[in-house]
């Protein structure tokens, strides 16, 4: 599948993501290099600039059958990387933290794959997508005029996960990944000098009731945090007259959570009204669920069985959110997670570090996906 010298070859490619990571919207660095190291492969076209810095190649039998995308994400993190091995980040608060690294290199193994194995029908497009942790990546590929051009019949995509043993592989039989939005909220009343606060209108005591009422309107399948909280400035002397919240809501089901998002609106409308206060509420990183096709789920379990990959455990539904969701509106899609090992530290965590073992694996499932539907 994979020749020796691919394997220290997509490593390398690896480490170097590693050490020069990019933030969502920011990639285009990481798009070049992605270019620089399939550029060997001869792909029948590349596309570039897709949804901001995506990049797709494709590689075209120039007969009859199916599209099929397998995706991969180029962005990173805006967290301060703990570690001590050699291809650590070099760059202070931005760090390959969630695995993307590795799935750019198990895809770019894919692609030297297909320039020697390539389809006998049907089109395979490779999609190194942009800006997957904001959930804007795969909404702006779909929205750009180009996209028609590789609109894919079927969609997959592979997502590491710590705490599952190596290699092995796992699918959700429909919902798979939770819908999800965050929710800032900007609540303003009066400052006042802090020895007759009296004489001004503090948002503290409603930020304070929002807190302790909040999280108790997400019901079953559903789930609201409080990421962040400010109330004031950092001064002795001022009785603060504005407060900020930040709400991340989300649920297993679109409806789900646009149940739950009325429910918090209403409350904290009626809180403000309340107090006296003013408030405005905006959206961000907004998330759809994923949800994993029946035909897809099935065609992920055969080609693990094919690749010999084991059967993996791991909870189900998962709470975190996935952009790849928005791929499915239109094909037949799933997304499989890929054990990184019981020891591995979780995602996002500042220690963590993709398995170079998983790459080998990784593009085996790939590689079977693509023998069964376009051999």
């Amino acid at each position: 599948m994979l020749h020796p010298e691919d394997l220290a070859r997509l490593t390398a490619f690896r480490h170097a993501r590693h050490r020069t990571p990019e933030v969502s919207g920011t990639e285009a660095a990481t798009a070049q290099a992605v270019l620089d190291a399939t550029v060997i492969t001869s792909p029948d076209a590349v596309l570039t600039g897709l949804g901001g810095h995506g990049v797709a190649l494709v590689h075209d039998s120039r007969r009859d059958g199916p599209t099929v995308m397998l995706r991969a994400e180029l962005d990173a993190l805006p967290i301060q990387e703990r570690a001590t091995h050699a291809h650590a980040s070099a760059h202070p608060g931005r760090a390959h933290l969630c695995g993307h690294d590795g799935h750019m290199a198990i895809l770019t193994g894919m692609a030297a794959h297909l320039s020697r194995r390539p389809p006998a029908r049907g089109r395979v497009v490779l999609l190194f997508q942009p800006a997957e942790e904001t959930g804007a990546g795969a909404a702006a590929v779909r929205a750009d005029p180009r996209w028609p051009q590789i609109a894919p019949d079927w969609a997959f995509a592979l997502h590491n996960m710590p705490g599952m043993a190596l290699g092995a592989v796992a699918v959700a039989r429909g919902p798979a990944h939770c819908a999800s939005v965050g929710l800032r909220v900007r609540l303003t009343g009066r400052t006042a000098h802090a020895a007759t606060p009296e004489t001004g209108r503090s948002p503290a005591p409603c930020a304070a009731r929002l807190v302790q009422a909040l999280p108790g309107l997400a019901e079953t399948d559903a789930w609201l945090t409080l990421c962040h909280l400010r109330v004031g400035d950092p001064a002795f002397g001022i009785a603060p007259g504005e407060a900020e919240l930040w709400l991340t809501l989300r649920a297993v089901t679109d409806t789900g959570l646009k149940t739950l998002e009325t429910a918090v609106q209403a409350r904290i409308d009626a809180a403000a009204t309340a107090c006296g206060l003013t408030h405005s509420l905006t959206r961000h990183d907004h998330f759809p669920a994923c949800t994993n096709h029946p035909d897809a789920v099935a065609v992920l379990d055969r080609a693990a069985r094919a690749a010999g990959l084991p059967q993996g455990q791991t909870d189900l539904p998962m709470r975190a959110s996935e952009d790849f969701g928005h791929f499915g509106h239109d094909a037949r899609a799933a997304m499989a997670l890929i054990g990184a090992g019981e020891r591995c530290a979780a995602l996002h965590s500042p220690d963590y570090d993709f398995p170079d073992a998983l790459i080998a694996p990784g593009v085996a499932l790939f590689a079977a996906i693509i023998d069964e539907l376009l051999a």
